[in-house]
């Protein structure tokens, strides 16, 4: 009976996250595939951060953050489908940071390339935190380096709570994600972890970012959002845990409040059931690691066919010369 619980804990889990019962979506199968290394290398601080637990704390703090900016929010609210099809719109998120992170260059510039395609049709007018109207696209830069800005911030921070040792340390994650920055459109992407932060805060030093009806309306499909039983509960309190490691500040802008419960040590319990449940089959990393074992293979069989090959020349130059 336990492990029949476990076993629809967990595809509920990874249905919600990878969009499949067993977390084999077609393009995570795909990561075994491909012919190079991809952007990141095994084990770096992107690898890292991006398999760990925290991210599911991260996903909901990176979104509440990225609200906050009228010219995402207007993108979000005139375009995307998060409440018709919740579970579909965070599965092609997660899609694209699995496939950026893990996967072949060629498939993360696949990915990039879907995803521009559709924010190149991403238009329209919003008003700014002044309160003037601007016409915006999704592609314009100061939408692409808020979102950059916001989704490391998030992923940083929560790492840095729930999860271990980084690579390279907080500053080893921001120079190496930088990279996906750029491949975004990100003109220039912060580099250390200090600096993502004075660049968050000047956002809102600048008057840029703002709360409204659209952020309320955001917010509250967040904090519940059409999850039921164990994982409806447990999600309220991922939900709190995000709130509470955003600052102060921010959260005044979002309308949103802390727990008074040890939201932290509440969380870590839960992301180590989410763990226990997920960890009955492989994830992500194991499919590009099947990749980069088969690339290293291939190697070490073409320098073998390599030597092999200069030794039977040596050996036939040798013979010609005792003839002589």
């Amino acid at each position: 009976m336990i492990e029949g619980m476990a076993d629809s804990l967990r595809a509920r889990l990874l249905t919600a996250v990878a969009g499949h019962p067993d977390g084999t979506a077609p393009y995570v199968l795909a990561l075994a595939d491909g012919d190079d290394a991809g952007y990141f290398a095994e084990d770096s601080a992107p690898w890292i951060v991006h398999a760990g637990m925290g991210t599911f704390v991260a996903g909901i703090r990176a979104l509440l953050l990225q609200a906050l900016h009228p010219g995402a929010m207007a993108g979000v609210h005139d375009w995307s489908r998060y409440r018709e099809d919740p579970i579909g719109r965070l599965a092609g998120t997660v899609r694209w940071i699995v496939t950026l992170t893990f996967g072949s260059t060629t498939q993360a510039d696949a990915e990039v390339g879907r995803v521009g395609r559709f924010h190149a049709r991403v238009a329209g007018e919003y008003r700014t935190g002044t309160g003037e109207a601007r016409a915006y696209s999704a592609t314009d830069g100061d939408l692409v380096d808020w979102v950059h800005v916001a989704f490391a911030d998030a992923f940083l921070t929560c790492h840095e709570i729930w999860g271990g040792p980084i690579p390279g340390g907080p500053d080893g994650y921001v120079r190496e994600w930088a990279t996906a920055g750029r491949l975004m459109g990100v003109a220039e992407p912060p580099q250390t972890a200090a600096e993502l932060r004075a660049r968050r805060d000047g956002y809102l030093a600048r008057g840029e970012l703002r709360g409204d009806e659209r952020v309320a309306d955001v917010v509250r499909f967040l904090r519940r959002p059409p999850f039921r039983g164990s994982l409806g509960f447990a999600y309220r309190i991922l939900f709190a845990a995000a709130v509470a490691k955003i600052p102060r500040d921010y959260r005044r802008i979002l309308g949103v409040r802390r727990w008074s419960l040890p939201v932290v040590a509440l969380t870590r319990v839960a992301l180590g059931i989410a763990e226990r449940a997920i960890g009955g089959g492989p994830r992500a990393q194991d499919f590009a690691r099947r990749r980069l074992r088969r690339l290293e293979a291939q190697a070490r069989s073409g320098q073998a066919a390599g030597e092999a090959s200069v030794g039977e020349a040596s050996a036939g130059g040798s013979g010609a010369d005792g003839n002589v």
